[in-house]
């Protein structure tokens, strides 16, 4: 893992970019996207030779790192064996892979639909919950991300939505629990249950309990903050939608496959939804693939009665292969566990060691390998460092904040005022604490901006 640099050719490719690529979510006459060389590991390089170590695995999905052999291995065999096949046949990758996800799903989700991504597991979460049921809405929490597509963007949270709402598309916000910054005014993490849960059983009075379909809530909210939800919170919206006939799902695509140091983030809580939408870590994103695991209730549902949805791709062969070997992967070398050690041991404590030097640190939350540092202006009033959905010179200090931390080559996940520590679930304790030794570097710059 010796990066050789070539410039010439790291122009080409960035030139060839600039030409013809239309980059996600970006002005594009606005941003200078990096070209990549290569990458193993926790880490990756540019074509003048400069290696970064990834504190956010791609968009939180390089849950085993990259290039992983016996990932890269499984996808080579499944090429050159059958490299693709229609979905409405059996074949082995795809079988396999649909039985180890149901091996670790909680409770009884255990038929498992394929899609090619998160944001389509969700838009068939939220189909499914809707023709089950026979109701139009679908309620969702502020402070939330649930994918790009039609009925995934009108579900989410954040200010990524305000271009893309339809203003029809059945959808309803309401505030879940984040004491930090409480919605509510409580003063503990127990009040703060108590009160969103309230929040929530009043939202649905005045909604009308009869028109809602579904209830989806990212387990512990990703790019929104990682927030890690109270005590007793889930398992009270799970008895909220049991009493009204609701189907509760949990958006599983980031928080999923082992980066909170669970299978799942459901299994820190004990609960089963009716469905559960995954993602990224399934195969650590080396091919695309996502998928829906369906409760027997709501499989029951589509027996005798077609599912009216479906995707040309749906558990692509080479995706499968890639899902089996990267849970098998998970399963052999602990992975799973390891990310918790490392949670309970290195980050945690690092980070909040940083905090107590650093006055731009607001608060730490997480679990695993799922982080995140508010940093803000002053400590006392809270204020954030940059304010909400900053651009351009309002966003200067985190600006500034990640620049510094690229310079000491660390790459890291930055949202609004928040920086998110989020690296694969099999990053060594070198490694982290590296990253650790470059965050607190980086956290100067921001320092300069408190008051």
């Amino acid at each position: 893992m010796t990066p050789q640099p070539n410039p010439q050719a790291g122009a080409a490719v960035k030139a060839a970019d600039r030409a013809h690529v239309f980059h996600s979510w970006s002005a594009q006459e606005l941003i200078d996207p990096l070209a990549v060389a290569g990458a193993e590991g926790s880490y990756f390089w540019d074509y003048e030779g400069k290696r970064y170590l990834d504190f956010t695995s791609g968009l939180v999905f390089t849950n085993i790192g990259y290039q992983h052999p016996k990932v890269v291995a499984a996808i080579q065999e499944q090429a050159a064996t059958l490299s693709t096949f229609a979905p409405a046949f059996a074949v082995e990758a795809r079988s396999e892979a649909a039985r180890l996800i149901a091996e670790r799903t909680p409770g009884d989700l255990d038929k498992i639909f394929f899609t090619n991504g998160g944001a389509e597991a969700v838009e068939n979460a939220t189909r499914m919950a809707r023709l089950h049921t026979g109701r139009p809405k679908v309620l969702s929490a502020y402070r939330s991300y649930h994918g790009a597509t039609s009925t995934a963007i009108n579900l989410t949270g954040d200010p990524r939505r305000w271009p893309n709402d339809s203003g029809a598309a059945g959808v309803v916000h309401f505030w879940a629990p984040f004491l930090y910054r409480s919605p509510f005014h409580s003063d503990s993490e127990r009040q703060e249950c108590e009160r969103a849960l309230q929040h929530l059983e009043d939202t649905i009075a005045f909604e009308g309990p009869g028109t809602i379909a579904a209830l989806i809530l990212e387990t512990i909210p990703g790019t929104a903050g990682i927030m890690t939800p109270p005590a007793g919170y889930l398992a009270g919206v799970r008895a909220i939608c049991d009493r009204y006939g609701i189907v509760f799902i949990l958006d599983e695509v980031m928080a999923g496959f082992g980066r909170t140091g669970k299978w799942f983030a459901a299994d820190h809580y004990e609960v089963t939804p009716d469905l559960m939408t995954f993602a990224k870590g399934v195969n650590s994103g080396y091919v695309p693939l996502g998928g829906v695991a369906i409760s027997a209730a709501i499989a029951e549902t589509f027996a005798r009665r077609p599912y009216p949805g479906g995707l040309t791709y749906s558990g692509h062969p080479l995706a499968c292969a890639a899902a089996v070997a990267t849970i098998n992967v998970m399963e052999d070398e602990g992975i799973v566990d390891q990310a918790a050690v490392i949670g309970e041991t290195v980050l945690g404590p690092g980070l909040r060691e940083l905090a107590e030097r650093h006055p731009s640190v607001g608060e730490v939350r997480g679990t695993g390998v799922f982080w995140a540092l508010e940093l803000v202006k002053n400590r006392e009033t809270r204020e954030p460092l940059v304010p909400y959905n900053a651009a351009g010179e309002a966003n200067a200090p985190m600006a500034a904040f990640g620049a510094a931390a690229k310079a000491r080559g660390l790459w890291p996940f930055i949202n609004m005022n928040r920086t998110h520590v989020v690296p694969p679930c099999n990053i060594t304790e070198a490694e982290a604490k590296e990253g650790l030794a470059a965050l607190d570097e980086a956290l100067s710059v921001a320092d300069e901006h408190t008051v």
